[in-house]
């Protein structure tokens, strides 16, 4: 005869034990998951890396290139030769924007200008990593306060 006691134990340490795969299974499946992404993201780095050395190889800035079938904008650095022309038309709207103004201006006037709902904080952060885009390559120049202004 089975001993009640023994067999409770079994069934017990069997349901930890599954609970204990369940947990392992879950953990296995985000970990594949994460690696997925991070192989999309490195084969996107390695792209987005090998049309900026293209770009910078001839001379020519480069619009939009291609990666993974989706269009990405690059946004050229200002260079002499570089025409605000090779710009996307949002950004030379938003060079304009800027240029009209009478001094430096937050991103909230910015957004005035262009008819962008300032209200909404999802639409102004969009125009204001735009507006860091082109400090940062030259386009403007961005004050300690957070304002910006146009080079000369």
């Amino acid at each position: 005869m089975l001993d009640p006691e023994l067999l409770e134990r079994i069934t017990a340490r069997r349901a930890e034990l599954d609970e204990l795969e369940e947990q392992l299974a879950k953990q296995l499946a985000e970990v594949r998951a994460e690696r997925d992404e991070l192989a999309v993201a490195e084969r996107v780095l390695e792209r987005v890396s090998e049309q900026l050395a293209d770009e910078r190889a001839s001379g020519a800035p480069t619009v939009a290139g291609q990666v993974g079938g989706q269009a990405v904008m690059l946004i050229p650095q200002r260079a002499p030769g570089v025409e605000e022309g090779t710009l996307p038309p949002e950004y030379q709207r938003i060079l304009a924007a800027v240029r009209q103004a009478a001094g430096p201006v937050m991103a909230r006037q910015v957004g005035e200008v262009l008819k962008v709902d300032i209200s909404v904080r999802g639409k102004l952060e969009p125009l204001r990593g735009k507006l860091i885009r082109l400090a940062d390559r030259g386009w403007l120049r961005k004050l300690p306060d957070g304002r910006f202004t146009t080079r000369l």
